[in-house]
């Protein structure tokens, strides 16, 4: 299952961690194993946690998004699977994790709850929890809610972290497609410090005239 193949296909998109290796296995087969272990318990999927593999971690991560997803999972599920992802962030550390579970288990959970925790993390120095914050809004969003997502965006407007910067973008972009006018008036008041990688983003479904206007707002 693992291969040299898919080891340097990894090595293209994530810095080299000693501490942190891949194994080489394929994300499709991660995703298709992870289907067949939806009720795994808390504590295994924490063992799985802890383990140094990317891959072994993914798959935590996919097996929480999913189960969290999942239209028959109840509540107590769900309440569990966020406690243990706020929990051991630590073990969440690159983007693809936090993409994998954020918006299902800590976006949907809070659906309906205090989003205090997002403003939270929005505020931590580490960079994933700060990402989280933001693909959690997806959640939001696909229900018509733009107002945290705004907020949030307001307070990471600047962040320097690429990873951030490309989230804050996906999320922006998501609500101007609910709002154009909202999110043209959120890029014309930031665009001369916003950073690139995030703004382009962000108008990415603007009209072409519209995008070099807001990006010769400097």
């Amino acid at each position: 299952m693992a291969n040299d193949e898919e080891r340097a296909k990894y090595a293209r998109y994530f810095a080299p961690d000693p501490d942190a290796p891949f194994l080489g296995v394929r994300m499709g087969a991660v995703f298709e194993l992870a289907k067949t272990a939806l009720d795994l318990p808390a504590s295994e999927l924490e063992a799985l946690l802890e383990r140094p593999a990317h891959e072994v971690r993914a798959l935590a991560c996919s097996i929480m998004g999913k189960a969290a997803a999942r239209a028959k999972t109840p509540e107590s599920r769900r309440a569990e699977l966020y406690d243990l992802y706020l929990r051991r962030h630590d073990r969440i550390d690159q983007w693809d994790l936090v993409d994998l579970a954020a918006r299902d288990v800590v976006g949907r959970h809070l659906v309906d709850r205090d989003r205090s925790p997002l403003y939270r993390l929005a505020a931590s120095a580490f960079w994933p929890e700060r990402r989280t914050a933001l693909v959690a809004t997806f959640a939001f969003l696909k229900r018509g809610e733009l107002d945290d997502a705004y907020a949030l965006a307001e307070l990471l407007a600047e962040d320097p972290e690429p990873f951030v910067q490309k989230a804050l973008g996906w999320v922006l972009r998501a609500a101007g497609d609910l709002d154009a006018a909202r999110l043209t008036a959120y890029v014309e008041r930031h665009a001369p410090t916003m950073p690139r990688v995030a703004l382009r983003a962000a108008i990415e479904h603007f009209a072409k005239d519209e995008r070099a206007r807001i990006l010769a707002i400097r």
